[in-house]
């Protein structure tokens, strides 16, 4: 079963949320136009009962901060029961096996597991292994993709330009080791932006990029001529050793977003990072902390657009 069936019900509503890949422009809209509903929510009102008496199992198998927090906060708000596993502590680090640990879960009558895993594949591997009523969504898995967190960089975008058909944006850095840049590839992509450009250096690029629709550029300061959007990635040192780079300050010194090199693209141009940022390797922090940057927005517009998935997928129109 090809994972588009898989994660949409025969009736092209969300059944599991596993990948952009398959999806659609209209189901897109409709997450962000769900998470705008839930953004606006009155004053005072923090709570929503959409998912009363159901049950989210937070399954990281990688450390997280901002993704299982907000995915905790999002549920919560919706009034759903939380059970944050602690792999460390859980029988999977006594040689318990995956589908193991999801049977024993299952067992205990929950409804959605939200999974980050370091392998590709893992959600992919665990929705086709659940019972038709547990759903699935990845939190990121290995180098294959982070779904939820490209579609709050969408709701991000979205806040500032409501036209994604005018957009040029730039991906800058480690696109090979990034879930997140194949995810935004494939939003931006689908939300139909005029031109995507990566920009990074020839060892951190992925054979075969172009075939996802992208300009590449080598050079910082012809890629970022005229650019809109400006997407950092986080330098994953842990998943690289030194054949990757010559240096961490060559890196910098090439790649590195300054307020100088900030200047180089469209005046007012908006910067981005899904986090944990590295500064002083992939960003200054002049721009970091500058008025043109969403980084923080970002974290924030996470409870909402994960709110909208989960309720989507809990409640089907």
């Amino acid at each position: 079963m090809s994972k588009q069936n898989l994660q949409l019900t025969p009736e092209g509503r969300l059944k599991h949320f596993l990948t952009i890949e398959g999806l659609n422009a209209e189901i897109l809209t409709e997450i962000l136009d769900t998470a705008e509903t839930f953004e606006s929510m009155p004053k005072g009102v923090n709570k929503y009962p959409v998912l009363m008496g159901k049950t989210v199992v937070n399954l990281f198998f990688e450390n997280s901060t901002r993704t299982r927090s907000t995915f905790e906060l999002a549920a919560t708000r919706l009034s759903a029961e939380v059970l944050n596993m602690d792999i460390e502590r859980s029988s999977t680090s006594k040689g318990e096996s995956l589908l193991d640990t999801i049977n024993n879960l299952e067992a205990m009558n929950v409804d959605m597991f939200v999974v980050r895993h370091d392998q590709s594949g893992a959600a992919h591997f665990i929705a086709q292994h659940t019972p038709p009523h547990i759903s699935i969504i990845n939190a990121g898995d290995g180098q294959h993709a982070h779904p939820t967190q490209a579609m709050l960089d969408m709701f991000t975008i979205r806040q500032h330009h409501k036209d994604f058909s005018t957009l040029k944006v730039a991906i800058v850095g480690d696109v090979l080791h990034s879930r997140v840049a194949r995810s935004q590839i494939q939003a931006l992509n689908m939300l139909g932006v005029k031109e995507i450009r990566v920009i990074a250096p020839k060892t951190l690029l992925p054979a075969q990029i172009e075939s996802l629709g992208v300009k590449i550029y080598l050079d910082m300061t012809e890629g970022l001529d005229d650019i809109d959007i400006i997407m950092m990635l986080r330098l994953q040192k842990e998943r690289m050793n030194s054949a990757f780079l010559a240096s961490e300050s060559e890196y910098y010194k090439c790649f590195g977003l300054t307020e100088e090199r900030l200047s180089l693209a469209k005046k007012g141009a908006l910067v981005m990072h899904p986090g944990p940022i590295n500064r002083g390797l992939e960003i200054a922090s002049a721009v970091a902390d500058g008025e043109q940057s969403l980084i923080l927005q970002q974290v924030h517009n996470g409870i909402a657009v994960r709110m909208a998935i989960m309720s989507m997928i809990i409640q089907p129109k």
